[in-house]
């Protein structure tokens, strides 16, 4: 619900402005959560100098480069390696004895912003022995966090942080076998991207593109309406085969959308649900 405090101009504003980015770039926004796009709008128009929402529409539809600086303020781009960590250990426990029974797998990272999420899967894949058989999907709506999540290179600094995650994640190795300090930062193995692919997609417009094993879309849902949620939660129902598995953030739950029979609870702690027969389509009707 938006904040009673916003003025309806700036509402109707913002509602032009989405519009306008979809007509002009076809990016469509207008599904996401409004109070959170009001704040990030709001530190759009500091950034660029504007007074309000309509001028900043005026020069994004003039001024490409304004949009393309504009998407880091409309997608975000925050995460870290091994994040939640009882998630990832309930995957390496519950989820992947299930996975070693299917010949080969694949796995769909939706909103993979900068690949820490994406990293972090095929360490523990790896480490469990299931990489060789899988490919993995990562996409995103942002072409700027696609290009950031091949390079594989993350600030050293947040080393430590991903460091902790991933031993308490019930990692095998140590982190460290994974990457090398170059360029001022962390490089990781490019051999960890060897059965990966990086594509664009959006789960506002975009359709379901392959079967999936796994699908991992953490904190994502949490910045689209209830419209968008259950868009999204449908393509990963009809991507999903039979008993594959789906994992949500920890704020994020399958409660109140309307594809709950789809999926069964499998660790409802860490937002860990699988695939049920219930209104399954084939990949021929999607």
């Amino acid at each position: 619900m938006i904040d009673d405090l916003v003025p309806a101009h700036a509402e109707i504003e913002l509602d032009l402005l989405l519009e306008a980015i979809w007509r002009q770039y076809h990016y469509d926004f207008r599904g996401y959560s409004r109070s959170s796009l009001h704040k990030r709008m709001e530190r759009a128009c500091q950034r660029f100098g504007c007074e309000g929402f309509s001028q900043l529409q005026h020069r994004l539809l003039r001024e490409p480069t304004v949009f393309a600086e504009l998407m880091g303020f409309l997608t975000i781009q925050v995460s870290e390696m091994f994040r939640d960590p009882g998630y990832f250990r309930a995957l390496r426990e519950k989820v992947v004895p299930h996975l070693r029974t299917w010949p080969s797998l694949k796995v769909w990272i939706a909103g993979c912003a900068n690949g820490e999420e994406f990293y972090s899967l095929a360490i523990l894949f790896r480490e469990e022995g299931l990489e060789d058989r899988t490919i993995f999907y990562c996409t995103d709506i942002s072409p700027a966090a696609l290009a950031k999540a091949e390079a594989g290179i993350f600030d050293l600094g947040r080393i430590p942080q991903f460091t902790e995650n991933h031993r308490h994640s019930g990692g095998h190795s140590s982190l460290s076998d994974y990457y090398m300090a170059a360029y001022g930062g962390a490089v990781f193995d490019k051999s960890l991207r060897a059965r990966a692919v990086f594509a664009e997609h959006s789960l506002a417009t975009d359709q379901v593109f392959a079967e999936a094993h796994l699908v991992s879309s953490r904190n994502v849902l949490i910045y689209f309406d209830r419209d968008l949620q259950d868009r999204a939660l449908g393509l990963f129902g009809d991507t999903l085969v039979r008993g594959g598995f789906l994992g949500l953030g920890a704020r994020e739950t399958l409660r109140f959308s309307r594809h709950t029979d789809a999926f069964a609870d499998f660790d409802a702690g860490e937002r860990l649900y699988r695939r049920t027969n219930a209104g399954l389509r084939t990949m021929a009707d999607a």
